[in-house]
């Protein structure tokens, strides 16, 4: 269907990747992994025709539709949230002025037994046949299903686009791309700004369409669940898996196993082969078994072992000082903006040690209820702090605090303390600021980099209560599942909001959802809350139907 060939990319004398090739196939859905900086999203935006690669092409049938959702993008403000989504039915019309232009076409010409006319034929047919499959009569109920799956709710239809939110607005081009019914869905970090029903929602979306997606996403749960291949991005080479991602690891284990051990065998012949030529180099008879050994080093391709797994490094926290034994004590709690209620008398006591999760659909109040913990916002009723509560807070404008004229090394250095300071190259390298990354100053840092650093920053000041707001959305997977090792050893107390289903499996063992103007507390963990929440909302279907 679309066949990649030969692709190279270069920046300024550096290659990205070399001389890739593969086919993307009808209904594959493969994960594109690979650690931030190996080349997907580059190869992404060659797939959707918005770059060039340096030498290679990309090639597929006329009528291929390939559909992109980069990380970034902006929207008109001039439209409401469901004309901007109709936006996606505008080729419609193109389509239909197309077949009517080849009808008058095949009514003037005479040749009928050419080659040329039979061509017309078949192009008409095939365009007719995707035009009238499309049902034109239903998309106003397209666009309402899509935009209510993916969050909005009908009062948000008639709103302003300018009136979202990044996040928001990221959920109005992923219903545009999606009600397009393209051929090839092209999805560069669609979860991030999803939250769990929402994700669910595109999962399902995803699977029963049967389209052919490629997905970059350090989302592991997201990734399992659609994704039937996995194609991995390493080196400047790639390696092509048949499998899911959690299948691919266990083959990318055995993999590097068997490079490594090749690449013992190879380093050990070497080691040989050179101890051979210095030992005899100046004996005549030896002569030519010297110049033998010499060129075959010479022409020797040697054996690579793939990126190190920085997975292994564990990051501690500081020890916790000990809190009261209630760190946060809420009670008939209300928050409202004028008219609108965001939540109304909720009652909550979070214990010492505890860890737990806000979840629910963005807007329910997750982050206010944070600001109102954190004192940046008023509300209504009792909110209590216990004894000696120490808060270390992150949140996305977190990155925002960070001095500019620092370089990433010495922003580190000025908070490590203790232990930790002989890590702290180990640290930055984890959090992919490795080698001369920790030598650039934070001005010159992307969003997601100071999003990193920041995350760093506050793992190592000594704090009993962690709130963390939406901490994995610029973290690959290897270093959430450091940031998730350190969370789950730290003796303090942890409240954290995310939709990252993975991330909090195993991390937190009380969940309260927010929604309805409601905080309603479950005493489970994420996977039992989530298995619960599937089988109401399937009874609730079976009681509509």
């Amino acid at each position: 269907m679309v066949s990649v060939e030969g692709l190279t990319v270069e920046f300024g004398g550096d290659t990205l990747f070399s001389d890739v090739s593969f086919v993307i196939n009808e209904k594959d859905r493969i994960a594109l992994m690979g650690k931030n900086g190996a080349g997907k999203s580059t190869l992404l935006k060659i797939l959707a025709g918005v770059r060039e690669p340096t030498r290679g092409k990309v090639s597929f049938p006329k009528d291929t539709v390939i559909a992109y959702l980069p990380q970034h993008l902006m929207l008109e403000d001039g439209r409401t949230v469901f004309e901007e989504t109709a936006q996606a039915f505008s080729h419609l019309h193109e389509m239909e002025s197309e077949i009517e232009r080849l009808n008058r076409e095949l009514e003037t010409r005479t040749d009928y037994d050419s080659e040329s006319y039979y061509e017309l034929i078949e192009r008409v047919s095939v365009l007719s046949e995707k035009f009238y499959s499309i049902e034109e009569i239903n998309y106003e109920a397209d666009i309402e299903k899509t935009l209510l799956g993916l969050g909005f709710r009908r009062e948000d239809f008639n709103r302003r686009t300018s009136e979202f939110s990044g996040g928001w607005r990221m959920r109005i081009e992923l219903a545009k791309l999606l009600l397009k019914r393209p051929d090839v869905l092209l999805l560069d970090e669609p979860t991030n700004h999803l939250d769990i029903e929402s994700i669910q929602w595109l999962e399902d979306f995803l699977i029963e369409n049967n389209q052919s997606v490629i997905v970059i996403s350090h989302d592991r749960a997201f990734v399992d669940h659609i994704t039937t291949r996995t194609i991995e991005v390493t080196m400047g080479r790639i390696y092509d898996y048949k499998v899911n991602y959690s299948q691919y690891l266990q083959l990318r284990k055995e993999r590097r196993s068997q490079q490594q051990k090749a690449y013992e065998e190879q380093q050990k012949m070497i080691a040989e082969t050179k101890e051979f030529i210095e030992r005899f180099k100046g004996t005549y008879s030896k002569t030519l078994q010297v110049q033998s050994r010499v060129k075959m080093l010479e022409k020797l391709e040697l054996v690579e072992v793939d990126e190190e797994d920085t997975t292994a490094l564990r990051l501690k926290f500081p020890p916790a000082p000990r809190s009261g034994s209630y760190p946060v004590v809420i009670e008939n709690v209300t928050k409202a903006y004028g008219e609108h209620v965001v939540f109304r008398n909720v009652n909550m006591t979070i214990s010492r040690g505890d860890k737990v999760a806000f979840v629910g659909r963005n807007g329910e109040g997750k982050s206010t209820l944070v600001k109102c913990i954190m004192k940046e916002t008023a509300c209504e009723g009792n909110l209590t702090l216990g004894h000696n509560v120490m808060i270390g807070y992150f949140a996305q404008n977190q990155a925002s605090l960070l001095d500019e004229n620092l370089t990433v090394s010495q922003t580190i250095d000025n908070v490590a303390k203790g232990d930790i300071r002989n890590k702290i190259k180990d640290l930055l390298g984890a959090f992919m600021f490795g080698g001369e990354n920790s030598a650039k100053k934070v001005k010159v840092l992307s969003g997601g980099e100071r999003t990193r650093l920041a995350m760093i920053k506050l793992l190592l000041e000594p704090v009993n209560l962690l709130i963390l707001d939406e901490p994995t959305n610029h973290l690959d997977m290897k270093t959430k599942d450091v940031l998730k090792q350190a969370l789950m050893n730290f003796d303090g107390t942890l409240i954290v909001v995310s939709h990252d289903r993975d991330f909090l499996d195993g991390l937190v063992s009380k969940v309260y959802e927010f929604g309805n103007q409601r905080v309603v507390e479950h005493l489970e963990g994420i996977c039992e809350f989530m298995q619960r929440k599937k089988m109401e909302n399937l009874r609730e279907l079976e009681r509509k139907n």
